[in-house]
């Protein structure tokens, strides 16, 4: 790294030095040697520093950079970004991370189980709806778990990790689903598919292949997504869940892309519906839900504010939280 860089000085460097540490390492090798050389990039720095706070995520920056053509290596990325700085960055604000990953059903499951049959799946941030589905993906959890779809094996399957403490998982009776979403993604939008498939990132290729297997199911199930801002749509949404089905808000990775404010007003609207809620967020996203003792890049799931669960943020693991 650069000497002349102090991550305590320069938060962005900071930013892309904690994702190589706590998210990409162990999961994607590009990533994690990316993030590293960005956090000692003058150059790079500089020119993230001119997108607004929002827009300088490394998932979305590296996404953005691999659409115009980047290859693995850090000099293509490097190269790309900043010979092509209009186009790359005319792409980060045109588009968001909305990392639709079929796999996070695996850890609803355990969960939704616990519930009253038929539930009335309503999902926050749906993107293409693909977690809107569970009941249509199978399941090999390495407990000895195997569930699949009424209709028989699926071609989207899931392979999860169970700590033996977790509940036991059983498939879904889904009698009504529907999602928001501020910009819901067509699963018949080919560009819109494009960019889910750069979302997934280098060496994943097991989540690459189950994402479009996962596109096609819903292209096929077309599961309803309404557009628009999650605390305004979400009562009036709600409210249209079938009495004799058991509603279930959930959502995987929003609530950290909220302002406090915002934050505080969907807690108050979503404790205030009839039913339950389940959120699967990065640990200390919902305070005084769960002040975790080291951040280890694990999400924290809780059911109606309760911790249940620390999982990997793609669906491979649920684990038991610690004491």
């Amino acid at each position: 790294m650069d000497p002349t860089i102090h991550l305590g000085e320069h938060p962005i460097a900071e930013g892309y030095q904690l994702f190589a540490e706590r998210e990409a390492r162990h999961i994607s090798e590009v990533y994690a040697d990316w993030a590293t050389r960005v956090a000692a990039d003058h150059d790079v720095l500089d020119r993230l520093a001119q997108l607004p706070r929002g827009k300088r995520q490394p998932n979305l920056v590296f996404a953005a950079a691999r659409w115009h053509g980047a290859g693995e290596d850090y000099d293509s990325f490097r190269t790309v970004f900043l010979q092509q700085w209009p186009q790359v960055r005319e792409t980060i604000l045109a588009r968001a991370t909305q990392t639709n990953e079929a796999a996070r059903c695996a850890t609803l499951l355990p969960f939704l189980a616990q519930l009253p049959q038929p539930v009335a799946l309503l999902e926050v941030g749906a993107a293409a709806g693909l977690c809107l589905l569970p009941d249509h993906y199978s399941y090999r959890y390495d407990d000895g778990t195997h569930l699949d779809p009424v209709s028989g094996p699926s071609p989207v399957v899931i392979e999860t990790h169970l700590d033996p403490q977790v509940p036991t998982p059983s498939m879904p009776q889904v009698a009504w689903r529907a999602g928001i979403d501020l910009n819901p993604i067509d699963a018949n939008d080919e560009d819109a598919c494009a960019w889910l498939e750069t979302l997934v990132w280098p060496g994943q290729e097991v989540r690459r292949v189950r994402l479009r297997a996962a596109l096609e199911v819903a292209r096929r199930e077309q599961p309803r997504i309404v557009a628009g801002d999650l605390v305004e749509v979400l009562p009036d949404l709600a409210a249209q869940a079938p009495p004799d089905a058991t509603l279930v808000v959930f959502h995987t990775a929003v609530l950290a892309y909220l302002d406090a404010a915002s934050r505080d007003r969907f807690t108050t609207t979503v404790q205030d519906l009839p039913g339950h809620w389940i959120s699967n967020e990065g640990q200390g996203v919902l305070p005084g839900v769960w002040e975790p003792v080291h951040d280890d890049g694990l999400f924290l799931l809780a059911v109606d504010g309760v911790p249940r669960a620390l999982t990997n943020p793609h669906g491979k693991a649920v684990h038991a939280l610690r004491e």
